[in-house]
């Protein structure tokens, strides 16, 4: 047998702690960096390597031991600004000598901004809207230029709302918080969990990768639907509704940026390029199995 794969996970939050897990599944061996030494040490508890670093921080101490590694980057860009200096300290943090062997880069589909409801593939310009998604395309952008010059191979996997188990609307769902009326809701996209860890593996594994991804279940809903469907899967009462004049009134600033933009993602590279069908399809299936196997509902 050959040495192990290496891999590392830069953010082990909800998506990358269930990437390390499935990895460790596969003989791979497995380190990361978090943010919160607390967090860190519950890992650690769990049987993952990983260290706490804060990359809003100087790093000069900080070795990112990523060599030959498989790098799954998960970090978020900061909460605000224009731009993304998390991703440009850990890049820069990277040595000419010691590079990893590939990058999976986790974005978002908010960078094509508001597409009017059409289906988007990965040849629409980015266009975004929201600050947050301004951050993600600076992101691409630093991960872009950084290729260019190292040459590593790297992958951008654009990812729209993720769900699963214990990570369900069960709060905003038991607050009465209203949606929008359906028929002027806009069109939005989700992935379970399970089936972005898929894609993840398959992308750092699959011989000549695109350079983009769209991720998706491939069955675009509203989030009217998705805060109905979720109420019925978890047996609680649907949400009032109320119209879209009345949730630019009422609504806070972060929930009329997602219903300022309508887009529905076409994920046929993933499930052609990279063998990906989504386990969980549509919400039915995939809040069932999230239902069955949360521990929060």
């Amino acid at each position: 047998m050959g040495e192990p794969v290496k891999v590392f996970v830069a953010g082990c939050g909800y998506v990358g702690e269930r990437i390390a897990k499935a990895e460790q599944r596969l003989g791979s061996k497995v380190s990361g960096v978090v943010r919160r030494p607390d967090r860190a040490a519950t890992l650690k508890g769990r049987g993952l390597s990983v260290v706490a670093h804060d990359l809003d921080q100087p790093q000069s101490d900080f070795d990112l031991s990523v060599t030959g590694a498989l790098v799954y980057y998960l970090i978020p860009p900061p909460q605000h600004g224009e731009c993304d200096g998390r991703i440009r300290a850990w890049l820069n943090g990277l040595s000419d000598s010691a590079l990893p062997l590939r990058v999976i880069l986790i974005s978002t589909t908010g960078v094509y901004g508001d597409c009017q409801g059409d289906w988007v593939n990965e040849s629409r310009h980015v266009h975004p809207k929201a600050p947050r998604a301004r951050r993600r395309v600076d992101a691409e952008a630093a991960f872009a230029n950084w290729r260019k010059k190292t040459g590593v191979t790297g992958v951008v996997l654009r990812v729209p709302g993720i769900y699963g188990p214990d990570r369900l609307p069960v709060k905003r769902l038991r607050s009465g918080a209203p949606v929008v009326a359906a028929d002027e809701a806009p069109w939005s996209n989700r992935v379970h969990v399970d089936d972005l860890c898929r894609v993840c593996l398959a992308a750092a594994r699959v011989e000549s990768p695109h350079s983009v991804y769209n991720v998706s279940d491939g069955h675009p809903t509203t989030m009217t639907d998705f805060f109905f469907q979720a109420a019925a899967s978890l047996g609680l009462p649907c949400p009032p509704v109320i119209s879209m004049a009345r949730a630019k009134a009422t609504l806070g600033e972060g929930m009329l940026s997602y219903l300022a933009e309508s887009k529905r993602i076409d994920n046929t590279r993933m499930r052609n390029h990279l063998r990906i069908e989504p386990e969980f399809p549509d919400l039915a299936r995939g809040f069932a199995d999230a239902v069955r196997r949360s521990t929060q509902a």
